[in-house]
This record gives structure tokens, sequence and C-alpha cells, in this order.
């Protein structure tokens, strides 16, 4: 790997602006579900994915993981485990996504607002925002220099 590649990917700068980046994202995208969550139930009852026992459960516990989660990148509180956590969701919106791409549904994501139906073109957008979302989680997860701006910051336990 060429070594201005990897001095970048090693720069605790950027490990800092990965973790602000997803944590507003996340908090920024938890406050309409958490405040409207039958709207978001029905956005997940679109993905026709989950049985519908637990369609419910999945829109009241699913805005409070990415509150808590996004709040934790954004403190610095354990960030491994926050990244790790938002990039299992992450990774399931992924999957997600792109069954209903291959299945041509159309939806909405319910991502940061409701009542937008979703198109192929914006489902293919979201799966690269996605994935750039992905990969700055994988960047705060393996990231193993002294973090910036952390409360906890005992390498044993982020």
């Amino acid at each position: 790997m060429n070594s201005e590649v990897r001095r970048l990917l090693c720069s605790n700068w950027l490990e800092l602006v990965a973790r602000w980046v997803l944590g507003l994202t996340f908090l920024y995208a938890s406050c309409h579900k958490i405040f409207e969550p039958a709207d978001f139930a029905k956005i997940i009852y679109g993905y026709y994915l989950f049985p519908d026992f637990s369609i419910n459960l999945i829109a009241i516990i699913l805005p409070y993981m990415e509150l808590f989660s996004g709040l934790a990148l954004l403190l610095g509180v354990y960030p491994r485990s926050a990244a790790l956590i938002v990039g299992g969701m992450l990774t399931v919106f992924i999957i997600a996504l792109t069954i209903n791409l291959i299945r041509g549904h159309e939806f909405d994501c319910g991502c940061f607002s409701f009542g937008n139906t979703g198109q192929t073109d914006a489902a293919i957008q979201l799966l690269a925002r996605d994935t750039i979302y992905l990969f700055l989680a994988l960047l705060v997860i393996f990231f193993d220099r002294t973090r910036r701006w952390c409360v906890w910051r005992r390498a044993d336990f982020d």
C-alpha cells in the first residue's frame, strides 16, 4: 500500500471525522423515527422482508440503537463498539436495499424522512451512500492508534 494512503488511513483526524460523520448521520436519522414510530413501522412493513409480529418491535428499538450509537460515536464513548453496531445496521440495510432493488420494488427507505417514494435510481444512490458509511464504520472499527476527543480512552474497552 502506498505510504501516503497508509498514513492517511492511520490519521487520528480522519478517524475523528469518520466518527462525527457517522454519529451526526445516525443521530439525525433517529429523530423522526423516535417521534413517529407508527410511520416508521409502515416503512419497515413496506420492505416485505420481516415477519408481521416483529415490525413494531423493530420500529421501536432501531431508532434508539441509532440514537445511542450516534451519541457514542460523537462523544467517543466505546467508539469501536458503536461503530460495530452502526456497521451491522448498515450491512442489514444494504442487504434489504439490494433485495428490493433486485425485486424491482419501489419503496420509501425511511432513512431521514417519510413519504419519499424510492425509485431504482434512488435505491442505487442509497446503496452507494450506505457503502461509503460502511467504509467509515470499518475505518473506526479497525483504527488502532490513539483516538482524538474521546471520553473513554482505554484501548481495552473501546
